[in-house]
């Protein structure tokens, strides 16, 4: 069976009892859903990116050369962690180690109170970032072939990079191996048709080159404003049961993540009515400074907050546009418009469960 403990194919939300109770008791009610604050965030340090990756969710924001001031998140961390944030993933439109002064902005958001984990394509580590690992609760790595030639291919880079994303990853392993820290390092490669026969040769890497913690395997989501539609007739029901046939690689150390139950809903119509997430329990921050209230309607100015840059979190979090977003997802959406599988899309599930009662017999706990 694949091995999943740090459920990565489901969601944590059912640790956060306090806040989950909040928003089903909003009901409609703006003055009750105004100070909900998110418990995770996503911030996108840079909008450039060095890779062009063929399966690019975001290819539409445009790679903008762009960056967040760390002054600015040295007065917006702190606001955060005291308003209820609890952690922060730093990924988004571009790649996150780009942003020269990462170490530092990692520090910060440490030092806020707040949990901090990075997504990145791993091909360029910036100065002192590895020295901040003691400070990170986990890194995942977006290395989406086995071999050079196809990693060359779906990242639309150089073969190199293959070999110095796997250094670097090796660099990182063996700093925690030596400072005894509890980062957990781990990787993730979207399951396509190019690279379907390099998955064992991936995992085998992760596990006995590099000592990785887990490597994920999960299906190609289509984000609806896409410039590329390249992948998105690609079918998963004939890879919902690869999982057993990869379980073997697990060991005591090491996890392989089989997303089954993700590929499963991918060709599933069943959804949820409403979302309960936005804009609630978490937000993003796009590398020129504007809060969107999800990252599946990046530029689209109907989930757009503000901006860190001109006012505080707070401001914008409890502030007329928001309130607009609130109104827009409550009572307008259609939650057609929505990604499937998007990042909420398993607490959206929970939520509604618990909101209509739809399980036989619930007061027989």
């Amino acid at each position: 069976m694949s091995r999943d403990p740090f459920l990565i194919d489901s969601h944590k939300l059912i640790y956060h009892p306090e806040r989950a109770a909040a928003v089903l008791a909003v009901d409609g009610d703006w003055e009750r859903a105004r100070s909900i604050y998110p418990i995770y965030m996503e911030i996108a340090p840079v909008g450039a990116c060095n890779h062009r990756c063929l399966f690019c969710a975001v290819d539409y924001v445009g790679y903008q050369s762009v960056r967040l001031d760390a002054d600015v998140l040295a007065m917006r961390l702190p606001e955060m962690g005291r308003l209820g944030v609890r952690s922060i993933m730093y990924a988004g439109e571009g790649e996150p180690l780009l942003h020269k002064e990462m170490a530092r902005i990692v520090t910060m958001t440490r030092q806020a109170g707040i949990d901090v984990a990075i997504t990145t394509n791993a091909s360029v580590i910036p100065p002192g970032f590895l020295d901040t690992l003691e400070a990170i609760s986990w890194i995942k790595v977006s290395i989406n072939a086995g071999t050079p030639a196809t990693y060359a291919y779906l990242h639309q880079t150089r073969e190199s990079d293959f070999h110095k994303v796997l250094e670097n990853m090796q660099a990182m392993t063996q700093l925690r191996r030596e400072r005894n820290l509890a980062c957990t390092l781990g990787a993730q490669i979207l399951l396509l048709e190019e690279n379907q026969g390099e998955i064992e040769t991936l995992a085998r890497i992760c596990r006995d080159v590099i000592g990785l913690d887990y490597l994920v395997v999960k299906p190609y989501s289509q984000h609806l404003f896409s410039k590329t539609h390249r992948y998105q007739e690609f079918s998963y029901e004939g890879f919902v049961n690869l999982g057993q046939s990869l379980a073997h690689l697990n060991s005591d150390r090491f996890s392989l993540v089989f997303r089954g139950h993700t590929m499963a809903k991918v060709v599933q119509s069943e959804r949820y009515p409403r979302c309960m997430s936005v804009p609630f329990l978490w937000a993003f921050v796009m590398a020129n400074g504007t809060v969107s209230g999800c990252s599946a309607f990046l530029l689209d100015e109907r989930f757009e907050y503000g901006n860190i840059n001109e006012k505080t979190f707070q401001e914008i979090w409890e502030g007329e546009r928001r309130r607009q977003g609130f109104e827009l997802v409550s009572r307008e959406l259609d939650i057609a418009e929505c990604r499937a599988n998007c990042r909420m899309d398993e607490i959206n599930r929970y939520l509604h469960r618990i909101r209509t009662r739809s399980v036989p017999h619930m007061n027989f706990i």
